[in-house]
């Protein structure tokens, strides 16, 4: 590690403290050379699949453009941010577990419809109208017929 201040690699280690998460290490150093102190962070690489979309294209497994799509459709609704972030956080871990080197995006999808109808029908619905690419506003009435079916069936 190459000391920020006057660029030689000559440091030490003076403390280590994993993370509350325990995915992150943080190093104090002290550069032997000028003895002036930096801090560094040690993440372990996460090894994600690549995602092959509707059109076949592939591209790497992206946490910001889940979370973007999620904040987009609970916008105005009572989901926190940590929420959102907890539940991409557990995603991200389960296609890592997976082990499998490309994963379809529609499996992603899924997962995020179904967190969402759990979370909140709104947001559902929001996401579902993007994510399902509603043709009309039939296709788009029978998605919201199916939640009331759903929430009367709930009841009894």
């Amino acid at each position: 590690m190459k000391c920020p201040y006057c660029g030689e690699i000559n440091n030490k280690v003076i403390d280590s403290r994993l993370s509350k998460d325990g995915r992150t290490i943080r190093r104090r150093r002290e550069c032997i050379e000028c003895g002036r102190r930096f801090t560094t962070y040690e993440k372990l690489e996460d090894v994600l699949p690549m995602v092959v979309k509707k059109d076949g294209r592939r591209e790497p497994f992206s946490r910001e453009k889940i979370i973007a799509g999620i904040r987009k459709a609970c916008q105005k609704r009572p989901i926190s941010v940590t929420k959102i972030e907890e539940f991409v956080d557990s995603l991200e871990l389960y296609f890592q577990d997976l082990g499998k080197k490309e994963i379809d995006c529609t499996e992603i999808g899924e997962k995020v419809i179904q967190t969402l109808r759990k979370w909140d029908e709104v947001a559902y619905v929001r996401f579902a109208s993007v994510y399902r690419q509603f043709k009309d506003i039939r296709e788009f009435m029978a998605e919201l017929e199916e939640i009331l079916e759903a929430r009367k069936e709930a009841k009894h």
